[in-house]
Formats: structure tokens, sequence, C-alpha cells
């Protein structure tokens, strides 16, 4: 196939991440997004409510109220309004790392409904900080230098692994029972994934780009045609259903809760950091304290979105930057384009049964790929930092190792207090605030180093043949 020359960007043309696609390349690429984000976004509602002893109607209502939110968010993200927004192709999503803390709250306060309406109020109040904290997280920018990022990326795509292999065996659900791990549904990951890579290798520039959306529509429809895939429950979903604000009544404000989710959302602050930068590396976007700034505000008013529409808190998802690593589409507006598919799905139970239809498989063996390439972002930032330097070295070693530790052994801090589960329990949290800390131990409180720079020039050239005059970043 014969080799194009790489486009150069003039003083006039739109950056990458601002343009806009076609219509029909704008339906597919978000299509693909809402295809890879589904099976995480619907994880949150579905936990929360089995725990709370809700119904299976109002674990429905929930969901929907979930991808309604979801659709509403990642469109203030991507888009941008006054200095609310990345503006870069940021998906988002209901935070795991809120999960196991709204548990604690709503089973403390009695459980069913009357324990989801104190978890409003205190996501709500959440939400609230997050704006209100944005600036000032967003003027520690500096403190994030490419040790830092490419540690955060690594840890996320490390620990994001795991949960695509859990798929690949038929889905935690299946875990301990005798079709966990069954060689069909091995199959059925490993023939998604070559599928996959087969497009990815001999496919079209505009096939590849969307290898993964047909992956897993191919692998589904296989699995339909073997009879290992259902849509029974595409018949029975309702053709329409609109999340109403305060559907379960007016929210509660109680002090202990609302604190423990203010806590939360600081933790999930360090992973968007996180995410903002990771998302600049692949698009070749300058990322600054002021863009990190907008993306928290906007995690701020999607979470207050969630505590009004009877949903959860929100974050960048960084389940999705994979995808847009391996499509190399880089325009925010396919995000937005994937906003407006979740908010139909929101609203239209019958459409997001069809999207659930997708076997956890074939999800799975997509996943790998998706999350395999956001270690792969965090490898190359660390590219750029010198690991033969001892403390450089202790970072990345150190973090990687406090990450592992409750990924790999899922019972160690159960004996903790809720509080603090909420920071140890997840390695994401817990790998990214070791990073952070020790950078500034080793780093920021020594007068003897000065800070790394992310040095942004080049940054795509690999990918695009862009031309890149961003300063770096300080």
């Amino acid at each position: 196939m014969a080799q194009t020359a790489p486009r150069r960007r003039t003083p006039f043309s739109k950056h990458p991440v601002d343009e806009v696609l076609p219509l029909p390349q704008l339906s597919l690429y978000g299509l693909q997004h809402v295809l890879a984000f589904y099976a995480g976004a619907v994880v949150v509602p579905i936990i929360l409510g089995n725990a709370l002893g809700l119904s299976s109607r109002e674990l429905v209502y929930l969901i929907n109220a979930d991808l309604l939110t979801a659709g509403i968010a990642s469109i203030i993200q991507a888009w941008g309004f006054w200095r609310i927004g990345a503006r870069l192709p940021l998906v988002q999503g209901a935070t795991f790392t809120a999960v196991s803390p709204m548990i604690a709250i709503g089973q403390g306060a009695g459980g069913g409904t009357a324990g989801l309406l104190v978890v409003y109020g205190a996501v709500i109040t959440g939400g609230v900080a997050t704006f209100l904290f944005a600036p000032f997280v967003g003027r520690l920018a500096k403190y994030f230098p490419p040790i830092v990022t490419g540690t955060l990326l690594t840890v996320i795509g490390i620990v994001l692994i795991p949960v695509a292999l859990q798929d690949v065996g038929g889905g935690p659900d299946l875990i301990g029972g005798p079709r966990y791990g069954d060689p069909t549904n091995l199959a059925y990951a490993g023939g998604t994934l070559l599928f996959i890579l087969l497009i990815a290798r001999f496919g079209s520039a505009f096939l590849s780009s969307i290898a993964v959306l047909l992956g897993l529509v191919g692998g589904t429809l296989v699995a339909h045609l073997l009879g290992d895939a259902s849509l029974d429950a595409v018949g029975e979903a309702d053709w329409l259903g609109v999340s109403t604000p305060f559907h379960y009544g007016m929210p509660q404000f109680q002090l202990f809760p609302m604190l423990a989710m203010v806590v939360v959302m600081l933790i999930t602050m360090v992973e968007t950091t996180g995410d903002v930068y990771a998302m600049g590396e692949i698009t070749g976007r300058e990322v600054d304290g002021e863009t990190v700034g907008r993306a928290l505000r906007a995690d701020g008013v999607a979470t207050v979105l969630g505590g009004l529409l009877n949903s959860f808190p929100y974050v960048a998802f960084a389940e999705n930057i994979g995808l847009v690593r391996i499509a190399r589409v880089k325009s925010r507006f396919v995000v937005v384009a994937a906003g407006v598919f979740m908010i139909l799905l929101g609203l239209l139970p019958k459409a997001g049964a069809v999207v659930a239809s997708v076997p956890h498989p074939v999800l799975g063996g997509a996943a790998v790929a998706m999350f395999g390439m956001v270690a792969t972002v965090g490898i190359q930032i660390l590219g750029k930092v010198d690991l033969r330097e001892e403390r450089n070295a202790l970072i990345l070693a150190v973090s990687l190792g406090a990450a592992m530790l409750p990924t790999t052994v899922e019972p160690l801090f159960d004996r903790m207090p809720t509080e603090v589960r909420a920071v140890l329990g997840s390695g994401i949290t817990l790998g990214s605030i070791t990073a952070v800390l020790l950078n500034l131990f080793f780093q920021v409180f020594n007068e003897r180093r000065a800070l790394e720079d992310i040095d942004w020039d080049g940054i795509g050239e690999a990918d695009e043949g862009w031309e890149h005059d961003n300063a770096a970043v300080r």
C-alpha cells in the first residue's frame, strides 16, 4: 500500500483534537467508544443496586440514569464551555473508587431507596467540592513531571488488564463457578482479539481506526449465531425511560457521608489529572494547569448532575484512553457523538439492551488491547525519564508495587475502616498517590533537584507527522 506523505499543520489549520469529522465517521467512532465504555459504565449501578437490595425495576432505572448522565458529562468535558471541560476526547464515566464508600453510606442509612437518598446528598457535596478545589489542583500541575504521569498511566493500564481478563473468562459473576474459563469463552475472547489485530494489520486506514468496533460487532454476531448471545432482553425492555431529577425523593445531607465522599473525590482528582496528561500525550495537545483545572471542574459539574439525576460521581474514564490510541482518531467531537449515543441509550432502554448483549468474553478480548494501550502510553511517557537515576527508578518501582497490593490480594485491607479502604482498596488510587507523594519527597522537597518538564515538542510526529511548536509544560 502506497505511503502518503505526512500532513503538515499550517498556522491556519485546525489541530486534530478540534477537527469536526463527517457525520458518518463521527457516528461510527462515537458508537465504538460507547461499546467499549458500556460494560464499565453499568458495573457501578449494578454493584450498588444489588448491595442496597434494590428491585430489578429500580436497578434498570439506575442504569438508564447512569447512561443519561454519562452522556451529558462526556459532552460537557469534550465540548467545553466557559472554564469547564478539558476540550479533549475524554469520555466521562462513573468512578469505581466511589463504589465501596457509597455501599457503606447506603447500608448505614438502612439500604434501599432511603440509603440512596443519603448517597445522593454525599455525591452532590463531593461534586461541589471538586468544582471548588479544581483551580487549586490545576495549579499543582507542575508537580506532575513525566515520572509521575508515566507511572500513573502505567499503573492504570496494568490494574485494568486483570479486569479485562475477568471478562475473558466469562465475567466476574462466573468466577468460582464451573462455567468460568470455559474453552468457549476463551475462544470468543481470543477470536475477537485476533480479528482486531488482523484488521489493524491488513485493513485500510479507516477500517483500522474502527477495528475495536468491528471486533465487538463480529464477536457478538458469531456468539449469537452459535447460541451464546441472547437478545431476549431487548424484547423485554421498555421503549422509553426518562430519568427525572430527585426520582427517589430529596437527597439527605449527613455530615460523615458528605466528608467521606469529599475524600473520595479528592482521590479521583489525581486519577483525572493523569488521564488528562495521557490524552495530551496521545493527541499532541499541550496540557497545562488550566487544562487540568477545566477537566476537574467538568468532573465536579458532572458529579453534581449525578446526584440530581439519581446517578453517581463522574470522572474521566481511563478505559477509553487506550481506544483513542488504537484508533488514532483524536477529534473531541467523536466523544461528543458518543455522549449523544449515551443519552439516547439512557432514554431508550431497548437500545441499551442491544449494546448490553455484547458477551463478556467478546468485550474482554477487545479490552485486553485497549487497557494494554493505556499502559503503553505510560511507558511512552516514561521513555522521557532517566530511569538509571535511582530516585526515578524508586518512584516507579514502589508505585507499581503499591498498585499491585489490592489488585492481587483483594482481602488485604478488609479490616480497615471504610474511609481508609476508599484509598487503599483501589490499585489505581494507591499507586497514583504513592507516585505523587514519592515525587514530592524525592524531587520537590529537595532543593538540589529541579522538577522535570514534559517536552511536548514532536509528540505525535511518529503517528501523524504533525509538527508541534508547543512550549514545555512547567
